[in-house]
């Protein structure tokens, strides 16, 4: 990042990236029609921050909040153009995080927003990321409900539909509702902690990035705000290992022989902008609706990356 000096490299700890500015970024783009404001902290769990900030002139195609976590490991969220507020998971007790929120035109950073925050304490009721001990192999709703409102909205029926070597789709209902959004949480082959951030409407997802023949547990929490209300879990193990080249082609054909017949088409993935650290995604879908898009990738380091996209979307933009 520091051979590319027009590009805001994720947060340090210079003393100018503290406070909140949005002069730097729009001087390198367009004049400042889209305008970025109000960037602040409303909730704070041990393990995650809810972010809210405000549009008064837009709008704009995306955001992209950037950040260091505990292990000192930069993480970027994409997040649609539409959104005014971000739940950031998977976060560490009592560590202080900076955040810096950007308003992107297509892949350029047009406007900057900046908040630091320290998240709380650890509590003994909060519970950890999937261990080995054996209460958390069964569905609970009582402990997370217990934290907020009574359950009024309901979460039931995790199920795996279907598994490969790499990824696991699950599926779940919600008789009662509804939810603002879910988390879902897991450890990965190497033992670290995983939470994936999923919207509230949705009812299933893809979990990309898995390690063949590796047992699994899954715990999806449903949300109010960044309260847990309830809480389902299950256990799976991934499919025996294959070829893994078809891992690293973008073929929409795979995924779609797995499912229905070819009712809905995928066309035309092209790149639409380039920068040094991202590219900009287009495609189009001349017979659909999907539910949603899975983008997979291998990092510079060969590590499998994974985002999940709206499937009312037909642009991405790859940080």
């Amino acid at each position: 990042a520091a051979e590319e000096p027009e590009e805001l490299p994720l947060p340090t700890e210079e003393p100018q990236q503290e406070k909140p500015q949005t002069d730097v970024p729009t001087s390198e783009a367009t004049p400042a029609t889209a305008v970025l404001e109000e960037l602040r902290v409303s909730s704070i769990t041990p393990s995650s921050v809810q972010l809210q900030w405000s549009v008064p002139k837009g709008p704009f195609d995306s955001f992209m909040l950037q950040y260091w976590d505990a292990q000192g490991q930069p993480q970027a969220l994409p997040i649609d153009g539409w959104s005014r507020s971000m739940t950031v998971p998977g976060l560490s007790p009592s560590h202080r995080y900076r955040f810096h929120l950007y308003g992107l035109r297509g892949s350029k950073r047009i406007d900057r927003v900046s908040i630091d925050t320290v998240t709380g304490e650890a509590e003994a009721r909060e519970e950890p990321l999937p261990s080995e001990e054996p209460q958390q192999q069964t569905p609970k709703p009582e402990s997370p409900a217990a934290e907020a409102l009574p359950v009024r909205a309901v979460l039931e029926e995790l199920k795996v539909s279907s598994v490969s070597p790499n990824s696991v789709q699950l599926q779940w209902s919600v008789p009662r509702g509804p939810f603002d959004s879910f988390m879902l949480q897991y450890r990965d082959a190497q033992g670290q902690p995983q939470a994936l951030p999923i919207d509230g409407w949705s009812r299933s997802m893809t979990v990309p990035g898995l390690s063949p023949s590796h047992r699994y547990r899954f715990h999806l929490y449903g949300l109010r705000g960044s309260k847990r209300i309830d809480r389902v879990s299950i256990d799976t193990v991934t499919g025996e290992a294959e070829e893994e080249p078809q891992q690293q082609t973008p073929k929409p054909e795979s995924p779609a022989a797995e499912a229905l017949p070819v009712r809905a088409v995928l066309e035309e993935l092209k790149v639409s902008s380039v920068s040094p650290n991202s590219v900009q995604l287009q495609w189009s879908v001349p017979r659909g609706p999907f539910d949603s898009f899975m983008l997979q990738y291998r990092d510079a380091q060969g590590q499998p990356q994974a985002l999940p996209i709206n499937g009312g979307s037909r642009s991405v933009t790859v940080p």
